[in-house]
């Protein structure tokens, strides 16, 4: 079994996909994470229902994110 720390460590600097709590999309490259996975990603563009929206870098903490994707 991959734990998702070592998942996510192994994923840096990769694109991603996030699905957040709310509903939004993040999609950006990995360039750091830690214990409690929270991410920071570069690049970032945010999806909702029919919307882009270029963010560029974000800190995103963990408890946010229901599932990530890695592309």
């Amino acid at each position: 079994m991959v734990m998702p720390n070592t998942l996510l460590e192994q994923s840096l600097n990769k694109r991603v996909s996030l699905l957040l709590k709310d509903g939004r999309i993040l999609e950006g490259k990995l360039v750091g994470v830690d214990d409690y996975m929270n991410m920071v990603l570069e690049d970032t563009e945010e999806t909702t229902q029919d919307k882009i929206r270029r963010l560029g870098k974000v800190i995103l903490r963990g408890n946010n994110v229901v599932s990530i994707a890695i592309k």
